[in-house]
C-alpha cells in the first residue's frame, strides 16, 4: 500500500480531478483536520492559502476592507493574479465596497423576497410544461435531466426577467456553457478549432457583450419591465453606469443566474437517487421540500471557490499571512465542516439546523439566492408529486472546472405521472 501524499502534494485546484472524480472531499477533510489554513505553491511561484473551515471563511468574508476581492476572482491551476489567468472585466464579483454596494443596489430590487415571490406562478407554469413533456403518457422513459428540465427552467425564468426574446434563449444557453466551462474542451474546443486569433473565453464574452449592448440601446429608447431596461438606465454616482461594467453585469446575470441553480438541481436529484430513503421521505411529506432545498445547496455547493487578497499582514491560525497573499475559500469544504454539521457526509432532507454558506456570506452573498431557492423548491415539489420511479441511465458527467461545479449530462430512466393523473392547481 502506497503512503498517503503529503499535504503539499494534494491537488485541490486542478480541474481534471473535478471532472473525473467530483469534489475532493477527502482532501478537504484532511486539510480541515491537519492544516485548515494551508499554503499551496503554483508552478509560476504565485501560490495561495487554502481555507477549508467554515469559521475562517466567514471571518475572512466579513472583513472586506482587510481581505479584498480584487485583483483575483478565483484561483486557477496556473498563473499570477493577472497574467496567466483569465482576465475578468470589473464586475460585481470582483468589486469591493463602496462600489460593490452601489452596483449591487442597481438590480437588487428585482431579487427581493417579495419581487421573487411574484414570479412563482410563472416558474411553476414553466416547470409544469417541461414535466408534462417529460412524462409523456406515464410510460417508462429516458432523458437527460440537465437539458430536459434543469437548464430550460432556469434559463427561461432568467431570460424572461432580462427581457431576452425566446428565439435567443439557445444563444444564452451556449454562452453560459462556454463561459462556465471555459476550461472544458467540449465547450471551448469548437471555438478554438475555428482558428480565430481571439481565445474562446474572450470570443464568447465579445459575442455576449455585442448582443446586450444592442439590447440595452433598444431599452434606453423603449424601456420595458425587465432588468435590461433597469440597468441600462441606471446611474452610479449621478452618471450612467460605465459601458464595460454594464455589459459585465449582464454577463454575470446570464451565467450565474442559471448555471449554478441548474447544477444544484441536477446534483440534488442525483443525491435523491443515491439516497432513495430520502426521496421516499420527501414524496411522503412534501412539506419538507424547503428544508430539502437548503440541504441540496449545502450538499452540492455549486460555487466551489472564490478568492480574497490580504491588504495587510495578519496572523490566522498560527499562520503568518503577508500583504498581497491570496486566500482560496472552499465553500463545499465549509459545508462539510465536522465542527458545524452533524454527520456532514450524510444527505438528509430534514436537516435542521443547516447553516450552510452555499450562497456565500457577507457583502457578496448571492444576489439571486431568493430566485434560486424558488426555482429549486418548485422543481422538487413537482418531482415529489409526480415521480413514480427514477434511476441513472448513464454516467453523471461533470464539467472540467475547479471554479463552478458544473454538470454537463445526467441521463435518467424514470416514470412520471402524466398531467391528467397529476395535479394542475
Amino acid at each position: 500500500m502506497s503512503a498517503a501524499p503529503s499535504l503539499d502534494e494534494i491537488d485541490v485546484i486542478g480541474p481534471d480531478g473535478y471532472a473525473r472524480e467530483g469534489y475532493p472531499h477527502a482532501a478537504w477533510r484532511r486539510l480541515r483536520r491537519e492544516s485548515p489554513i494551508h499554503w499551496f505553491d503554483l508552478p509560476d511561484g504565485v501560490g495561495f492559502w487554502a481555507v477549508t473551515r467554515r469559521a475562517d471563511i466567514v471571518w475572512l468574508s466579513k472583513q472586506p476592507n482587510r481581505f479584498v476581492n480584487a485583483p483575483r476572482l478565483a484561483i486557477f491551476e496556473g498563473g499570477a493574479p493577472v497574467e496567466g489567468e483569465r482576465t475578468f472585466i470589473r464586475q460585481l464579483l470582483n468589486m469591493d465596497p463602496p462600489d460593490h454596494t452601489l452596483y449591487r443596489n442597481a438590480a437588487s430590487g428585482w431579487f427581493t423576497p417579495r419581487a421573487i415571490g411574484r414570479r412563482e406562478p410563472e416558474v411553476r407554469r414553466i416547470a409544469g410544461e417541461l414535466l408534462d413533456e417529460m412524462a409523456g403518457d406515464g410510460e417508462l422513459r429516458e432523458g437527460d435531466f440537465v437539458t430536459d428540465l434543469a437548464a430550460p427552467l432556469t434559463l427561461g425564468v432568467l431570460a424572461d426577467m432580462l427581457g431576452v426574446p425566446r428565439a435567443d434563449w439557445p444563444r444564452m444557453f451556449a454562452w453560459t456553457n462556454r463561459v462556465a466551462g471555459s476550461a472544458d474542451p467540449e465547450f471551448s474546443g469548437e471555438l478554438a478549432a475555428s482558428g480565430g486569433a481571439v481565445p474562446p473565453f474572450e470570443q464568447t464574452r465579445n459575442e455576449l457583450f455585442a448582443y446586450f449592448a444592442a439590447l440595452a440601446e433598444d431599452r434606453r429608447k423603449t424601456p420595458r419591465d425587465d432588468i435590461v431596461s433597469v440597468l441600462s438606465r441606471a446611474e452610479i454616482r449621478g452618471a450612467p453606469m460605465p459601458g464595460l461594467e454594464l455589459l459585465s453585469y449582464f454577463m454575470l446575470l446570464v451565467v450565474a443566474g442559471n448555471e449554478t441553480t441548474r447544477n444544484a438541481a441536477s446534483g440534488g436529484l442525483l443525491a435523491l437517487i443515491e439516497n432513495p430513503g430520502e426521496l421516499a421521505q420527501l414524496r411522503a411529506d412534501p412539506s419538507l421540500v424547503p428544508t430539502a432545498v437548503e440541504e441540496i445547496v449545502r450538499w452540492t455547493s455549486p460555487v466551489i471557490q472564490f478568492c480574497r487578497t490580504a491588504v495587510e499582514d495578519v496572523e490566522l491560525r498560527g499562520r503568518r499571512i503577508r500583504r498581497g497573499d491570496a486566500f482560496c475559500l472552499f465553500y463545499p469544504s465549509a459545508n462539510r465542516d465536522e465542527s458545524v454539521f452533524a454527520d456532514p457526509d450524510v444527505f438528509r432532507v430534514d436537516r435542521r439546523p443547516n447553516p450552510h454558506i452555499g450562497f456565500g456570506i457577507g457583502e457578496h452573498f448571492c444576489l439571486g439566492a431568493n430566485l434560486a431557492r424558488l426555482e429549486l423548491r418548485v422543481i422538487f415539489e413537482e418531482l415529489a408529486k409526480r415521480l413514480e420511479s427514477i434511476e441513472l441511465a448513464g454516467a453523471f458527467e461533470r464539467m472540467r472546472s475547479s471554479f463552478l461545479g458544473g454538470v454537463k449530462r445526467m441521463p435518467i430512466r424514470y416514470r412520471m405521472r402524466p398531467v391528467r393523473a397529476g395535479r394542475r392547481d
